[in-house]
């Protein structure tokens, strides 16, 4: 009995912390619905040498990322003919935010001299601001048969830290792929 209340809360506690995710995903623009299952496709900045990043080594990730991604979906790269074109950019905004620092530390609740720590009575304010990233990942599905976009999808994560910003893009990548595979799935008649 005691095992298998253990195991359960175990359980619960791997679920509660997968299902947090920092990436959003929006579906921008439909242009059109999915009038087949498409069988082969061109990641343009690929082939064309548009940027999406700045950094060559991200543009490469998500490019290399993508294309693997959906060669995993069953679809072929082909730069002669293809049934659907991918296109992506980036948005990198650095931001700012108001951090509240905590009067009350961790030990007593300002029991015990309350004047010594307190900043407002060491001339410090009770505000600090904080950087950060808004990284924004931007993908259009093109049908050019139509000329007209399939989907356009974004993903929008906050980045902390510079090294934060590859395991955002990949996961990013991840989540595109899996929202434009539900978007097709639900959609084809």
């Amino acid at each position: 009995m005691k095992t298998n209340t253990l195991r359960l809360l175990a359980f619960g506690v791997l679920v509660l912390f997968s299902s947090c995710s920092s990436i959003e995903i929006f579906k921008e623009k439909t242009e059109f619905k999915p009038y087949k299952k498409y069988q082969n496709f061109v990641i343009l900045n690929n082939e064309v040498g548009l940027k999406g990043f700045n950094d060559d080594f991200l543009n490469a990730l998500v490019g290399e990322g993508l294309k693997d991604a959906l060669e995993k979906t069953g679809m072929r790269y082909e730069t002669e003919n293809p049934e659907l074109v991918v296109r992506f950019t980036s948005n990198e905004d650095v931001r700012q935010r108001e951090v509240f620092n905590n009067m009350y530390p961790m030990w007593g609740w300002r029991v015990w001299d309350p004047f010594m720590f307190d900043p407002r009575f060491n001339n410090q304010s009770l505000y600090s601001t904080k950087n950060y990233e808004l990284l924004q990942l931007i993908v259009d599905f093109i049908d050019p048969k139509n000329d007209k976009i399939l989907m356009q999808l974004t993903a929008v994560s906050e980045v902390h830290q510079s090294r934060e910003k590859k395991k955002k893009l990949e996961k990013s990548v991840e989540k595109i792929v899996e929202t434009y595979l539900s978007h097709m799935n639900q959609n084809l008649p």
